[in-house]
């Protein structure tokens, strides 16, 4: 019996190796299209790569790559992309959306008999989301102010002329209404809306996944631009305080990349997933402070955890998804938080090179993403 092919995209990185690992696990053979970034691989493969697995160095932004990765395949994970919160705006175009665009073109205009397509998208679109307030219901109060910030006001207000009423945030759902709050959600917004676009008109089944904040290991220490589990674990190994914005009251939805690579699969294996987008999370929230202790614990470093009195540009109040659609496949996340910490941890303490969270810091002040309060 033929073995399915599958193409993974950014497939030598944090969440597409794992992937690759489990359905070559599962009996699947597996094609690697990677550019070897220097922010990540430094254009070297790494080595817990299989050796079965084929290896091709590409970029998605060039079609003809596209073609010759997608020869013989039968379902490709698009995984490959650009993030962090850096001011590369025309980074996020080219990578991201254009990348998936020259995945369609290709599919298309070459007659590529594609079984499915499995895009990786972010929470990070649903923006700050829906929240409840007690004399309107259901409001979505968009992005925060920039004054308001700089004042310390963390939470949104409600949107209603007058409302003074403090308003509570909902678990984001799939059903619920996009507001992408940086160059990265825009990106992958517009990235979704290919693939369920295009892949309707042309019979391609599509499917869109909305991942919470992804931990474990093999992810990257080579970039500090964002993820707190990195920078707290960086600064502390270092005997750094660490680096909390707001008032470290902001939740996040974690997930184990174990978790991840199993709902990879999942949508993969389903019949009723086509034209669908599916929260990935644990569906849980944690305070970036309790974050911040769960690293000094699993390290044994004593540091001061407390705010900064600094906020990014771009940043969220509160990002936790609603799992419900995804768990009627019969997934659901098995791993806690605490898990996937000591795993990162360990994966971090046996590298022998990490990014230079000071100069990243210095970079990020200098280009505006980070910002000082005024209290």
């Amino acid at each position: 019996m033929k073995k399915n092919r599958v193409l993974i995209t950014g497939g030598a990185g944090f969440i597409g190796s794992h992937t690759a690992d489990l359905l070559h696990s599962k009996g699947y053979k597996i094609r690697i299209l990677d550019n070897l970034s220097s922010k990540t691989h430094n254009g070297q493969w790494p080595t817990y790569l299989k050796r079965d697995f084929e290896l091709m160095r590409g970029d998605v932004r060039y079609k003809k790559h596209w073609y010759e990765a997608m020869r013989d395949i039968d379902y490709v994970i698009h995984l490959a992309g650009w993030m962090d919160l850096t001011p590369d705006f025309s980074q996020f175009a080219s990578v991201n959306m254009v990348g998936t665009a020259n995945l369609y073109e290709t599919i298309v205009k070459n007659n590529l008999s594609i079984k499915k397509v499995i895009l990786a998208s972010s929470q990070f679109l649903y923006g700050e989301g829906e929240w409840s307030c007690k004399t309107h219901g259901r409001v979505f109060p968009g992005s925060r102010k920039g004054s308001d910030l700089q004042k310390g006001i963390w939470d949104p207000l409600c949107p209603k002329t007058g409302c003074e009423i403090k308003i509570v945030y909902d678990n984001s759902k799939e059903s619920h209404f996009p507001h992408p709050p940086n160059q990265y959600s825009i990106s992958k917004l517009a990235m979704e809306n290919m693939a369920m676009t295009l892949g309707k008109q042309y019979a391609i089944p599509s499917v869109a996944m909305r991942y919470s904040i992804v931990h474990g290991a093999r992810q990257t220490v080579k970039s500090a631009y964002s993820g707190a589990l990195r920078i707290f674990t960086l600064q502390m190994l270092s005997r750094q305080n660490p680096t909390i914005y707001e008032d470290g009251k902001q939740t996040r939805d974690f997930v184990h990349i174990q978790d991840v690579a199993n709902a990879n699969l999942a949508v993969l294996e389903s019949s009723e997933t086509a034209f669908n987008i599916y929260n990935v999370g644990s569906g849980r929230a944690y305070s970036i402070i309790d974050l911040a202790k769960m690293v000094s614990e699993k390290l044994n470093v004593k540091v001061n955890i407390a705010p900064c009195g600094k906020y990014r540009i771009g940043d969220n109040r509160h990002s936790v998804s609603s799992i419900q659609k995804i768990k009627k496949l019969g997934w659901e996340p098995k791993h806690s938080e605490q898990e996937a910490v000591s795993d990162f941890v360990e994966w971090v303490t046996k590298q022998d090179s990490f990014a230079n969270i000071n100069k990243t810091h210095k970079s990020m002040l200098n280009s505006g993403v980070i910002k000082n309060t005024t209290l």
